[in-house]
Parts: C-alpha cells; structure tokens; sequence
C-alpha cells in the first residue's frame, strides 16, 4: 500500500454549525481539543483568512513548534489552516460544517503537505520533532482526529456553549 496523503474523520454534535464553528475558530482553545496541540498563540485577533500563529505540539516526550497561516474562515461553512516548521510545509488541517438534521456534521481533514523540494528534511524533522515518521503519522492524526472532535462535540453541546 502507498503513502497516504490525507485523512477525514466526522461527527454529528447536537448544534449549530455557527456554534461549532465558533469554537473551532478560536485557535488559543485548539489546545483543548487537540491531543497534540498545547497552545496558540495567535498575534492578531479576530481570527480570519490570513492570520497567521504559532502552536506549540507535544506527544509524549516530544514537543515541537510550527506556524500557522488560516486559509479560509467562513463562519459556520468552513475552517482552514496551514501550518509548517522552519519555513517548510507540514500540512493543511481543516474543518467543515454542514447542517444535518438539528445538528452539525463537523468533517475535520488533514493533507500532507510534504511534497517539492525541503520534502525529506520535512519528514526528518517530523521524525526527529514529533516522534512519528510518515508510515505512522495517518494512525497518529486519525486518533488524534477522532478525540479532537468528541472534545469538540461536547464543548458544543455543554450548557454554556
């Protein structure tokens, strides 16, 4: 089998996509939803097409920057970013929002952005920062995905969401 070079998990949450939308484009939570993600820090805010962060990754006992440019940001449709280290493309994380029913079908997605030139020093770096080569990075982010939007999906539906 070949190099897989993305991945898409989904959840139904008992919301408006708005609401779901809201919490997801908030970049300082990721932290709270994402298994690896510790913090954002965001420079300028609000959040919008263009803005740009650093996170700060950890998985165990390795911890890693990367930096960050939002792509898309429209309001209960779609949530896009692009993130990198050393000036390389890592990857593209992205978050859709469709109504179903009375709720929201949230669709996180993942593409491997390591491709071109500075591509094996990218996959390297992946190695030696995160801990995880590309032959287990789709099993990594699946798990990760997957506890990502169940965090998610009870943020959104607790109370004072």
């Amino acid at each position: 089998m070949g190099r897989q070079w993305s991945l898409e998990e989904s959840v139904v949450v008992d919301a408006a996509p708005e609401v779901v939308y809201r919490l997801v484009a908030n970049l300082p939570d990721m932290g709270r939803w994402s298994p690896e993600c510790r913090r954002v820090w965001v420079p300028r805010t609000p959040v919008r097409t263009g803005s740009r962060f650093v996170g700060l990754n950890r998985r165990g006992p390795f911890l890693w920057f990367t930096t960050g440019r939002v792509s898309a940001a429209r309001e209960g449709e779609e949530f896009t970013f692009d993130v990198g280290v050393f000036g390389l493309p890592i990857a593209r994380w992205g978050y859709r929002f469709e109504a179903e029913g009375t709720g929201t079908r949230v669709t996180e997605t993942w593409q491997d952005l390591r491709t071109g030139r500075g591509a094996r020093l990218a996959e390297v770096l992946g190695t030696v920062f995160a801990g995880t080569n590309t032959e287990r990075r789709i099993a990594v982010n699946r798990h990760g995905m997957r506890t990502t939007l169940a965090r998610i999906a009870t943020a959104a539906t607790a109370p004072s969401a």
